[in-house]
């Protein structure tokens, strides 16, 4: 339809199983027309190039094909102050956090092979497990079967908001994923001040320096020995917490991430658009089967997009334009408003609000006003 498009891609996806293949097909029918592509590591890049066949002939040599210019790697990123380590307590204990999901792609079957390894061989360890998924029941059959009841904690679900303080517990952080295009999980532990043990899968290494990260092959034998490392290098007591969350945080800033995004966006503005012409032509060459489908999807969806403009006209639509001024808005971390005893007028307002369903409320405040 011609609007303006930038696809954010997250994931990894394989090539050789049947829902991939028919996934990938519908991907590259969708990128055909996108203006931009951001993905989050370059390992992500290259499977949603392959997936989505982002190429163009090269410029030089139309015989030859290149990647696409308009494909850009933003990582991910995360409030550092956030995720602040704690002094830990004193203790001989070193516990091993794993936060995930409870799935077959996130390695589930690693840790279940690794975990009783691991407790036969350093007893002053012991594992923080959070997650819910269909491995749980694995995770409890382990747990039964070696006894280990006392050395495994499974805490199920994990909001959010709890993540930090289960950091908190924990001197080494695990992941055992079989795919991962970045692995934020993975980020907030080193910020929270944890060493972190992870399969060399996906963009997982681009994600920290060497000396913050242990690195293992997705097989058994392998994630025991980079365990041991790990355990050996918080007993020697060389991985300071507090170093590791400096250099996380001058590592990935939202400042710098949003910054990179609005330059991607405003260069998506600024671009010239692409007509219906080179649409239909770009979609014909979806294939002998798959290209007509699209192409005919295509033609109705404008022809639906030209009743309507017949039928409500852009003239008669109201536009909403405003200009945001960020000098003169603030956030207020506590509010009448998100205080269910308050008895202020704007309360008596929203409920009111609430009640009349047609009625919408806004309540604006300058930076320096006084409410509390």
């Amino acid at each position: 339809m011609g609007i303006r498009t930038v696809f954010t891609d997250h994931s990894l996806f394989g090539f050789e199983d049947a829902a991939s293949i028919l996934t990938n097909k519908l991907l590259v029918g969708t990128l055909k027309n996108v203006d931009a592509v951001i993905c989050v590591s370059h390992t992500g890049r290259e499977n949603t190039v392959l997936r989505g066949e982002l190429f163009e002939p090269d410029p030089q040599n139309t015989s030859k094909l290149v990647v696409r210019q308009n494909v850009y790697v933003i990582p991910n990123a995360l409030i550092a102050d956030d995720f602040k380590p704690v002094r830990p307590k004193p203790s001989d204990i070193i516990t091993i956090v794993v936060l995930s999901r409870l799935a077959y792609r996130k390695g589930i079957d690693l840790l279940v092979a690794t975990a009783p390894r691991i407790c036969a061989a350093f007893p002053n360890v012991r594992f923080l497990i959070g997650g819910d998924g269909p491995k749980l029941i694995d995770l409890l059959q382990m747990r039964e079967k070696h006894l280990l009841q006392d050395r495994i904690e499974l805490l199920g679900p994990v909001r959010h908001s709890d993540v930090v303080s289960v950091l908190h517990q924990g001197a080494i952080f695990m992941n055992t994923s079989l795919t991962e295009s970045f692995g934020i999980a993975i980020l907030e532990a080193a910020c929270a001040g944890l060493y972190v043990v992870s399969t060399r899968v996906g963009g997982v290494p681009e994600i920290l320096p060497k000396d913050m990260i242990s690195f293992a092959e997705p097989e058994e034998d392998d994630v025991f020995r980079a365990i041991s490392e790990a355990i050996s290098i918080i007993s020697a007591g060389t991985h300071d917490p507090q170093k590791a969350h400096e250099r996380v945080k001058t590592f990935y800033d939202w400042k710098d991430v949003a910054a990179r995004t609005e330059k991607v966006y405003d260069a998506v503005i600024k671009s010239p658009q692409i007509d219906l012409y080179e649409r239909m032509r770009r979609t014909m060459h979806l294939g002998p089967f798959a290209g007509p489908i699209y192409t005919i999807i295509l033609i109705v969806d404008c022809i639906f997009f030209l009743f309507l403009e017949w039928w409500m006209p852009r003239e008669d639509i109201d536009y909403v334009r405003v200009h945001w001024n960020p000098t003169k808005l603030t956030q207020v971390p506590s509010h009448p408003l998100l205080d269910p005893d308050s008895s202020q007028t704007e309360c008596s307002l929203l409920a009111s609000a609430r009640r009349k369903r047609k009625t919408r409320v806004c309540f604006c405040y300058p930076l320096n006003s006084d409410v509390s």
